[in-house]
């Protein structure tokens, strides 16, 4: 979206420029802007979501997946990664197991379309780490919250990987991928979020409400630095904290914790925590004149295709969570 001219609204409606862009997209995202933007009924949206295993992006990612299950012959990396040129290169491949099915699960595709996935994965694929079976996870916070979001989606047994979560908890609140390592006794934004994230959505999925105490503890443990700031200092935690970029994969940002409070409020019912407001400020600074947010930035590394605009870009996946973060806050606050 290219027009800039349009006016700066003063609250969180979208105009009908922006609406009519945010709709010609990817089914992917197209059902989520009917959902959460225009208030389509529930079939519009629901025929739409649909249409995410035959069209566009999901299409693309499920012809990929191999006859084992797999996609790209490995969990968290593709197979033959290690030790390959590939592997000095910056980033990550973002083309393995664990990367596809979490882009699935978030964009909707129904879980019945990857029927006999969870029993493939379960005998042919096991983690780069100590070659650990696949649904049982491993000592990662991130790769463990995305499998127990994944595992309740496609119904493999996580409960094992559940229970993880609890005892795995730091004494300030949170989670650090660092951790298990012995590198760091102080929790990481970008691991809390993920690891509140993985389980909402298995508490959503399952109904199994067991693990809402530890997420609230991480949830505390966020609210309490108001998503951006150092307990120690009270400095910013880093500088990307205002860095927005979509796909995310792992990388914390406001906007990525807001749309997360804005999900979990909704599921319990429960009002918007005052101590978001400078984070929805932060968010509602990098709206543009036209009412659309920047693509900031991508995470390097290979990918399957492109689902989202160059860095610089109106981004039609930030623009979506950044319009319904904000018409949360305003409408609920």
């Amino acid at each position: 979206m290219n027009d800039t001219t349009t006016s700066r609204n003063d609250d969180s409606t979208p105009s009908a420029a922006v609406r009519d862009w945010l709709l010609d997209t990817d089914p992917a995202l197209r059902w989520q802007v009917e959902r959460d933007i225009t208030r389509a009924p529930g079939e519009t949206w629901q025929a739409t979501r649909s249409r995410v295993a035959t069209e566009g992006f999901g299409a693309r990612l499920l012809a990929e997946q191999d006859a084992d299950g797999q996609w790209a012959g490995g969990a968290y990396f593709p197979a033959g990664y290690f030790g390959s040129p590939e592997a000095d290169e910056p980033g990550q491949p973002w083309t393995a197991t664990t990367w596809a099915l979490k882009d699935l699960r978030e964009w909707g595709l129904d879980a019945e379309v990857l029927e006999g996935t969870a029993e493939k994965l379960a005998a042919n694929s096991r983690w780069e780490y100590e070659n650990l079976p696949y649904w049982g996870g491993e000592v990662d916070v991130c790769i463990n919250a995305f499998t127990l979001a994944t595992g309740a989606w496609l119904g493999a047994d996580v409960s094992q990987l559940a229970a993880w979560f609890p005892a795995h908890r730091l004494a300030d609140g949170g989670w650090n991928c660092e951790a298990e390592e012995g590198n760091s006794t102080r929790s990481s934004f970008h691991s809390t979020l993920n690891a509140v994230r993985g389980m909402l959505a298995y508490e959503k999925i399952t109904g199994d409400a067991s693990l809402r105490d530890a997420r609230h503890g991480g949830e505390e443990y966020l609210l309490s630095r108001q998503l951006m700031y150092r307990e120690s200092t009270g400095e910013r935690v880093g500088e990307f904290i205002d860095q927005f970029i979509y796909p995310d994969r792992y990388r914390y940002s406001a906007l990525a914790a807001l749309d997360h409070f804005r999900d979990a409020c909704r599921h319990e019912e429960t009002p918007p925590d005052p101590r978001l407001a400078e984070a929805v400020d932060v968010v509602r600074g990098e709206r543009q004149p036209n009412g659309t947010w920047l693509q900031d930035g991508r995470m390097p590394g290979r990918v399957w295709f492109d689902i989202d605009v160059a860095p610089g870009q109106p981004s039609p996946w930030l623009t979506l969570f950044g319009t319904r973060v904000l018409d949360w806050w305003d409408h609920e606050t």
